[in-house]
């Protein structure tokens, strides 16, 4: 009874969560599809109401219900999906195999993750401006306040963002049942009216459709994707629900009931060819037109609340692996780990949304800048799993060629088809997809050249402690515990802290903290400590790691060390403890330092130096270092307190 009620639990949370993106499509996808004013309008007419609606179903089906939750949902990273999960298996393949192309087919990923910034933007202004459309069917004399109305609508929901989605989250799921109620009533209203629309289920008519005309029908492919936005959440929010909850829902709920509501406003149309200008309201009573705005506007909100939070977890996840510098995250639930605000990318989000709303104004203007970033996601995802089943799951080369053929073809067709429209609109996503990745491998790469850079700086990590057997230190009491990036080289606060302060603490632990490319890290597989071989068993270099989902606290690891057994010793007694020492446990006489480094650039742009490998542009360079600014105080990302952390600096120059 427990699991089974667990399950309905996870499945409602995951309604009200996963689908409210594809699942608030209905309001502008057939009204983008006949908009007169469209570069490329489609007539209506029977057959092209049929082509359409079956267009959208098909769609559907190829897109969301075959490659995602039949397949792309069976590569999960640790049970966490999304395309940084699939970014993180195929780096590991090209790590153990040391070939070129899983590791350009990872920088590809990366590109679709920046498309993903690009459709975070696009959403939010889109749905909810589609949803408060609504008025101007209920109360045409106030249309001119839609943009306003949306406006407001968006700042307060961006200005929520830093109390979390725990408090609201338990309604989101009733409420997101209650729209798929709805669309799936209003649609059976629609198809009683005119029963003939089931036609438009035969593949037939979407096949004739798109290439019996192909002038207009692959035009309409860019109208007929957006449908299907929203598909990479259900992959993307694997992780907090599970495969079988998001599997389930969509088979048995929300499939159903948008193909219902489809179905119902190709057939309004086709009694009613007027109703193009608004068919998703229209389709319902009179009565109801105005709960159906208000129910609209709820679940557009619940909608651009997932892809929000959605972009939070992106920009953690590629700060992480190494894409962005840490970035300053609050975490809004303490039971959830997952419900996470970053304040940086939260306001940038707002600024681009309301930009977008009041430059385009309409839904079906907006909707012309929508497809690209979607349909370049979704190629790219299709891409990068039958890679994966292909070297990681050992497939058939014949099922993989018969697979990944036709939904590739697919794919490339509708992101073509938005490519059309590149004049239109569809530069935007694609602009903000160049920008981002700009900015995600110049920090990789520049990262790498300071690296290089403070590897010569700090100097060979065994070397300086051979050279502290040399030297007579005092010793303060306590512990000093110095963060590092790694075992090999000396941390710069401690080559400071005895250059110039002449002293040691009684015990030093020289940290690495290590983000692994897996969500968790289990508590028992998280410490490594190391004996570097000093006096008394005083300095130690201890390695954390974490999941790029775990928040990174270091001084809540420190009661662990004393039952970690140290390397090249025999495992502690029961009772013992790995590193011996009170002040182990006695948090308050443990001291905190940290090495930070001013970045400048060199006098010579293109001086060769130590880091010549991973030399950068002097424009690379500059955003490299502006993109610096944006990272976050180095304490409060590891949980150190104030009061006892020391900060160190030192200068590099790329």
């Amino acid at each position: 009874m427990r699991r089974g009620g667990g399950q309905a639990a996870l499945a409602l949370g995951a309604l009200g969560v996963v689908f409210g993106d594809i699942g608030t499509s209905p309001l502008y996808t057939v009204q983008t599809l006949f908009d007169p004013s469209d570069p490329h309008p489609v007539a209506v007419s029977a057959q092209s109401v049929y082509g359409a609606i079956s267009a959208i179903f098909w769609a559907g089906m190829l897109v969301v219900t075959i490659t995602y939750v039949l397949m792309v949902m069976r590569a999960d990273n640790d049970g966490e999906g999304g395309i940084m999960a699939l970014i993180t298996l195929v780096r590991r393949l090209g790590r153990e195999n040391r070939k070129t192309v899983p590791r350009a087919l990872a920088l590809l990923g990366v590109f679709g993750a920046a498309l993903f910034f690009g459709d975070s933007m696009i959403t939010p202004a889109i749905s909810v401006l589609s949803a408060i459309e609504g008025v101007e069917v209920t109360a045409p004399s106030v249309a001119h306040l839609v943009v306003p109305i949306t406006a407001l609508v968006l700042l307060v929901l961006f200005l929520l963002q830093r109390m979390g989605t725990g408090v609201v989250g338990k309604f989101f799921g009733p409420i997101m049942a209650l729209w798929f109620t709805a669309i799936a009533l209003c649609g059976i209203g629609g198809i009683v009216k005119d029963p003939a629309i089931f036609r438009a289920l035969s593949p037939t008519y979407a096949a004739s459709f798109i290439f019996g005309h192909f002038t207009t029908g692959f035009f309409t492919l860019s109208a007929v994707v957006l449908s299907v936005t929203g598909a990479e959440a259900l992959y993307a929010d694997m992780g907090h629900f599970g495969r079988k909850p998001i599997t389930r829902m969509w088979l048995l709920l929300v499939w159903p009931a948008v193909t219902l509501d489809y179905l119902g406003q190709g057939a309004l149309v086709l009694s009613s060819p007027k109703a193009v200008a608004n068919p998703f309201f229209l389709l319902a009573p009179s009565w109801a037109q105005l709960p159906m705005v208000f129910l609209a506007a709820a679940a557009t909100v619940i909608a651009s609340q997932a892809v929000i939070a959605g972009a939070f977890s992106v920009a953690r996840m590629a700060a992480q692996i190494g894409y962005l510098p840490r970035l300053r995250i609050e975490h809004t639930s303490e039971k959830q780990m997952g419900q996470i605000y970053v304040p940086w990318i939260n306001w940038a989000l707002l600024v681009a949304v309301l930009a977008l709303v009041f430059t385009f104004q309409s839904s079906t203007a907006l909707a012309y800048a929508y497809g690209v970033a979607v349909t370049g996601t979704i190629t790219i995802t299709t891409l990068l799993f039958f890679y994966i089943a292909r070297n990681r799951w050992h497939w058939r080369l014949r099922w993989i060629i018969l697979g990944a053929a036709p939904l590739l073809v697919v794919d490339l067709l509708f992101f073509a088809a938005n490519m059309i429209k590149l004049l239109h609109g569809a530069w935007l996503p694609l602009l903000v997809g160049v920008v981002v990745f700009t900015v995600l491998t110049t920090w990789q790469k520049g990262r790498a050249a300071v690296t290089a850079q403070r590897q010569r700086d700090e100097g060979p990590l065994q070397d300086f402690v051979h050279e502290l057997h040399a030297r007579s230190l005092p010793r303060v009491a306590g512990t000093g515990v110095f963060l590092n990036r790694g075992k090999e080289t000396t941390p710069l606060a401690l080559r400071s802290n005895v250059e110039h302060n002449q002293v040691l603490h009684s015990h030093v632990l020289i940290m690495s903290v290590e983000t692994l490319p897996v969500p968790h890290v289990p508590v028992t597989g998280r410490l490594e400590i190391d004996d570097l071989g000093y006096d008394d068993d005083e300095i130690f270099h201890v390695t954390a790691r974490f999941g790029y989902k775990d928040v990174p606290d270091v001084p809540g690891l420190l009661p662990m060390l004393r039952s970690v057994p140290v390397s090249g010793r025999p495992d502690p007694a029961p009772g013992g403890s790995g590193i011996p020492g009170a002040c182990m446990v006695d948090t308050g006489r443990v001291s905190y330092f940290l090495s930070t480094i001013d970045l400048h650039l060199r006098p010579a742009t293109r001086q060769p130096g130590p880091e010549a490998g991973h030399e950068l542009w002097l424009w690379r360079k500059r955003l490299f270092i502006a993109t610096s600014r944006l990272t976050a105080d180095a304490a409060e990302y590891f949980q150190l307190p104030r009061d006892r952390t020391v900060i160190m600096g030192s200068r590099i120059e790329i």
